[in-house]
């Protein structure tokens, strides 16, 4: 028969399974939703274009005929409009100063922009990490939105999300390709942007809870946490 001890490690595996299929929900779901709010965006431009263009025709048209060459010309201005407005971004991509003056409830979603702007330039495990830091933030959102923005609270989660998540991003983005995966000081600095950008994480989801729990005082005293930081000369 399976032990006190086998019980208790079979029911940390399950809820560490169950844990791991919901995050992959939330990521699925985040994605599809955001697959199809660019295809809805990008089929809104193409249309108001080509509403344009057709009232222009038919407004041209009632004062002289625009013939057959005029019918073409027309079309292939809706070709062009059609591919242009279908490759243009739906959004133009934040910059980093940005997000230390957007309002607080627009900072989740500007800093979940940004991030996604860094992405192909991180490593394969800090990607996995960067998509979890995306859901935590839509959860975090709609919380922001009640919170002062100029209580302590506030502070620490623009300090978070305005500085101290850019500066890591920006700190790994400093150092030259050839030397991310060579070991310095015990780890290199793939595994320093991993560590970090977990640390974030569940800092992020320590923060939800406490703003679900109107905890705002350990909120504000939450201090300076994260202690891995990229700086140029302890990169060399």
């Amino acid at each position: 028969m399976p032990s006190d001890v086998d019980r208790l490690l079979a029911r940390g595996e399950e809820l560490i399974e169950r844990s791991r299929a919901r995050t992959e929900g939330a990521l699925a779901t985040r994605t599809r939703k955001r697959r199809e709010a660019e295809i809805l965006a990008r089929l809104g431009r193409i249309a108001a274009a080509d509403a344009v263009i057709l009232i222009a025709a038919i407004t041209i048209g009632v004062f002289m005929p625009l013939g057959m060459f005029g019918a073409l010309a027309v079309m292939m201005l809706l070709i062009l409009a059609t591919l242009l407005f279908a490759s243009l971004p739906v959004t133009s991509a934040p910059k980093v100063e940005q997000l230390v003056q957007v309002p607080l409830k627009a900072l989740p979603s500007t800093t979940e922009r940004w991030l996604e702007t860094q992405r192909l330039a991180l490593p394969a495990p800090a990607r996995t990490l960067v998509d979890s830091i995306g859901v935590k933030l839509e959860t975090l959102a709609p919380q922001l939105a009640r919170l002062d923005e100029t209580s302590p609270a506030a502070n620490e989660v623009r300090k978070l999300l305005g500085e101290q998540l850019p500066e890591l991003v920006k700190g790994y983005g400093r150092v030259p390709e050839s030397l991310r995966t060579v070991p310095r000081n015990g780890m290199t600095p793939d595994q320093q942007l991993a560590q970090g950008l977990q640390v974030i994480d569940e800092e992020i989801a320590e923060m939800t809870a406490q703003l679900a729990q109107g905890d705002l005082d350990a909120l504000a005293t939450r201090g300076n946490f994260l202690q891995i930081k990229y700086k140029d000369d302890e990169l060399g």
